[in-house]
């Protein structure tokens, strides 16, 4: 049997080690062949290790390696020697030393990959990474995001632990009870014409573990949304999820704090200053037009409607007396901007559907653009004062409605800074988002909806608004921001049955829907149930933001890609008309063309 169990790994040898006999494995980095000497780095997910094969002292062994090609895997037997003068490499750990080899077996070989593993400076496209993941994780960056995410868990782990909170798994299984996004559906061959889902959270089990009297839970949850995606999006992702009892807002957020400055200690030896600031829900969206702001730069967003309503710019007025907004931004040093320039950001808004931006620069005269002659000196004064101008300055307006004025100016607002240089690479803004509103009224469905979910529970202050404005109601809950990404979000959650039913008749759910989503969870509620409150974090988004990269699927063993589509096994797939039968389904064939 051939001896393939390593004393070392490629990445560990130094000089110390000189004149020991090791055993390494791994993968063929690169051959070089010097017409004598033939040199190959060998790798693992440790590192590499230069080997050398000397046709005067180890002829037979020489001859093999000549065979040797990229990625085939082999085991060597063999002393650490230090490698000749001035060849010493500087940039690998183990570049003091090499592997004078003695015996050489090849494990299996390799067929020539798609794309270079020994050079990630190659750019690959992401369709054929995903194609042969296997081979891109080898290539060492996705591998070394996946150390991280490693270390991150860990550490959550940890502090977790020493936080007395418990560790439980819960089902995969479970019962649909849509509320914003759809479910996926496991359909069951035992009970035909039945369904599980997969759980979009482990919401109510986790409620019902503190009703349990387990008082501080969490798991590493794996979790499932049948969801449009975006570069931050997966149908499956990881969340790091836990509940507490007997505690309030103000004793979960600063641990929570406690638990990121460890993962940020642990993953990149940074420490962070808590506490973290916090910010109401209405202060960020009339400062940022969002909920998850880049708090890095400033570049703040201020209303002008009093002040364009009282304009002769029929433009604004003709929107505003149509119930839109006006809002605007300043953009320090911002008057530099060439036409170009501006016109290339009033297409970027566009995008968002509103219908246009003005804008005017703070010169020497003062004020300048086509539409300053539309404001008086006193107005002039006005967005001057209001927008913090100074000279140099430029301000940019939108006048639309509220939401598509808010998205157009946030998504604005984080272009500029990018173009602008604003941001610091290594720096870390993180905010607390609080008082959401408890309810947002939806136009397609014509019924109140949850801002978060329905378990929310309320300010307890805001109850007596439920029968006469329910969208004035905030909520406890809290979301966890940085640099624009939401890390995470929880809340308190209603531990009363009669508030809980409050809630579902104003969500319209009539009682037979009750009994028939929710009946278990409303019975329990009557058992003794102590306040309580949680929160998820996304494990995907931390990581991304932990690692440097854009996209949540680099920091993902095997992710989908933006169609929810697996490249590598080839799924979703069809399946066999037996496995159909058996769970009693039909497939309707439409015709989309």
């Amino acid at each position: 049997m051939v001896e393939y169990r390593r004393t070392h790994d490629c990445g560990e040898l130094r000089k110390s080690a000189i004149g020991t006999a090791v055993t390494l494995s791994g993968w063929v980095h690169r051959r070089r062949d010097h017409g004598g000497l033939i040199f190959v780095d060998l790798r693992d997910r440790y590192g590499l290790t230069q080997l050398v094969f000397d046709p005067e002292k180890y002829p037979v062994c020489h001859t093999a390696a000549e065979k040797l090609r990229s990625e085939w895997v082999i085991s060597i037997k063999g002393e650490v020697i230090p490698r000749s003068e001035g060849m010493a490499n500087p940039n690998l750990s183990t570049g003091d030393i090499e592997i004078q080899v003695a015996e050489l077996n090849i494990l299996s070989k390799s067929l020539t990959p798609p794309f270079s593993i020994c050079d990630e400076s190659i750019d690959v496209n992401e369709e054929l990474r995903l194609r042969y993941r296997y081979l891109d994780i080898r290539r060492g960056d996705v591998a070394e995001k996946l150390i991280v995410r490693h270390k991150a868990m860990q550490a959550a782990r940890r502090y977790l632990d020493h936080h007395r909170f418990i560790e439980i798994s819960t089902p995969i299984l479970g019962k649909s009870t849509p509320e914003g996004a759809r479910d996926y559906l496991v359909p069951s061959r035992i009970h035909p014409g039945n369904f599980y889902a997969l759980p979009q959270s482990p919401q109510l089990f986790k409620q019902l573990l503190m009703i349990s009297g387990m008082d501080r839970y969490y798991q590493i949850a794996q979790c499932f949304r049948d969801e449009d995606l975006r570069a931050d999006r997966q149908p499956e992702f990881t969340q790091i999820d836990l509940e507490m009892s007997f505690g309030t807002p103000e004793d979960l957020l600063p641990l929570m704090e406690g638990m990121i400055k460890e993962i940020f200690q642990e993953c990149m030896g940074l420490q962070l200053s808590t506490p973290f600031r916090r910010l109401a829900y209405d202060v960020c969206m009339e400062k940022y037009g969002c909920d998850r702001p880049d708090t890095r730069f400033s570049m703040e967003l201020s209303t002008l409607t009093d002040i364009a309503e009282r304009s002769d710019f029929t433009v604004f007025k003709e929107q505003i007396s149509g119930g839109s907004i006006v809002k605007g931004l300043c953009v320090k040093g911002g008057a530099s901007l060439s036409r170009r320039e501006i016109d290339q950001y009033t297409s970027f808004v566009g995008e968002f559907g509103v219908k246009g931006l003005a804008w005017m620069k703070h010169q020497e005269q003062g004020l300048t653009s086509s539409i300053v002659k539309f404001f008086n000196e006193e107005l002039q004064k006005e967005l001057i004062e209001r927008m913090q101008m100074e000279e140099g300055d430029l301000i940019f307006m939108i006048a639309d409605v509220k939401g598509r004025t808010n998205q157009a100016l946030d998504h604005l607002r984080r272009r500029l800074a990018k173009d602008l240089n604003l941001i610091k690479p290594d720096q870390y803004e993180f905010l607390w988002v609080i008082d959401f509103p408890l309810f947002s009224w939806s136009e397609e469905e014509g019924r109140l909806v949850s801002e978060h979910h329905p378990f929310t529970s309320p300010h307890i202050e805001d109850i007596p608004l439920f029968d006469e404005d329910p969208l004035k109601v905030r909520s406890s809950g809290y979301d966890l921001v940085l640099n624009g990404y939401e890390l995470g979000g929880g809340s308190q959650r209603i531990h009363d049955s009669d508030l809980q039913q409050k809630i579902f008749q104003l969500l319209d759910l009539k009682q037979e829907e009750m009994e028939e989503k929710f009946g278990f969870f409303l019975e329990s509620l009557k058992y003794g149930t102590p306040p309580h409150l949680g929160i998820a974090f996304g494990l995907d988004r931390i990581t991304m933001l932990l690692t440097h990269t854009d996209s949540i699927r680099d920091v993902i063993a095997f992710p989908k890609t933006q169609r929810a589509s697996d490249l590598m096994m080839a799924c979703p797939s069809t399946v066999a008309d037996e496995q159909l039968n058996d769970l009693h389904l039909n497939i309707k064939r439409l015709d989309f063309s």
